[in-house]
């Protein structure tokens, strides 16, 4: 073999070597304030980005109180991804200590999921009443509709390939993919609750007007006669004489909320109390968006299902 064809395949052999040695390119590094809006994410970016939530799962993100490590971790975010609406309305000091102005409302690496959304329970302020509850200018539980996940991952989508251009065909599959798992599941679901469509529940926080309105259920009333504020034994039994008359078939409850008047409530009517997944990983088995409603769906058609007392 002659000496220059030597040489070559030695120079090419170096360069296999060194580019397979090479670290391949970073991830687009997400933080979004929810765990749900982190599952979104993922599956829209997929491998191409690493994703972390600020709120820890099976927690109030509306009393939440940041902690230091947050603020360091918006210091390292390509884009941020919030709810909105005033349900996370601590992200926007938090975001101020960081002072980068791209994560602020308006910059190219902010991005409120909110946008576009049809919501529910329009109002004509915000507010943070004395529990620390934020209320903003419609109710913010809008990843409880299956139906918006096509509108939130649009949005992301968008926020991504707008920072990151080059991943454009990435993205685009990957969220064409989870939509088509999406629809299928969608129907599955609907499928699942139509034999109790109109069932009366009593919920202990105003969370699910967006999945009883998806998938025609009623919610008559709530245990907290405020957000963040307990019941009276007064407001409870007036409560309970309203879901008597009514026919309630069920209670539904928030796995990080106290559940002692949830459980006094459904004792009286004899009726369960279900202890639902408001977010991604509250509850054991709801590690994505889609596992979250397979579990509510199969919980609730289950217990509506059940033979009544």
């Amino acid at each position: 073999m002659r000496a220059g064809t030597l040489r070559s395949l030695a120079a090419a052999a170096i360069i296999s070597a060194v580019m397979a040695a090479a670290p391949a390119a970073a991830a687009l590094r997400v933080v979004a304030t929810t765990t749900d809006l982190a599952a979104l994410t993922a599956a829209v970016g997929g491998e191409l980005v690493t994703v972390e939530s600020i709120v820890p799962p099976a927690t109030d993100a509306e009393a939440f109180e940041a902690r230091p490590g947050d603020v360091d971790k918006l210091r390292q975010a390509g884009l941020i991804v919030r709810i909105g609406l005033g349900y996370d309305y601590w992200l926007d000091a938090l975001v101020n200590r960081v002072g980068d102005k791209r994560l602020m409302r308006g910059g190219e690496a902010y991005l409120d999921a909110s946008t576009g959304i049809p919501l529910l329970e329009l109002r004509g302020q915000s507010v943070v009443n004395e529990a620390g509850h934020a209320h903003g200018s419609a109710n913010p539980h809008y990843w409880l509709d299956p139906n918006n996940a096509v509108i939130v991952t649009a949005a992301i989508a968008e926020a991504l390939v707008r920072i990151a251009p080059e991943l454009r065909p990435g993205i685009i599959a990957n969220r064409e993919r989870f939509l088509r798992e999406l629809e299928a599941r969608r129907e599955r679901w609907s499928e699942a609750l139509a034999p109790f469509a109109g069932a009366k529940l009593v919920a202990y926080h105003n969370t699910w007007p967006y999945f009883a309105r998806r998938f025609r259920l009623d919610i008559i009333d709530f245990i907290e006669p405020k957000p963040g504020v307990a019941p009276s034994p007064a407001h409870l039994a007036r409560l309970i004489a309203t879901s008597r008359s009514q026919q309630v078939r069920a209670i539904l409850h928030e796995p990080y909320e106290p559940d002692d008047a949830s459980r006094l409530l459904a004792t009286k009517l004899g009726v369960p109390m279900l202890v639902l997944a408001t977010s991604v990983d509250s509850v054991p088995g709801t590690g994505d968006y889609l596992a979250l409603f397979d579990y509510n769906i199969a919980t609730l058609a289950k217990a509506l299902g059940a033979p009544r007392h």
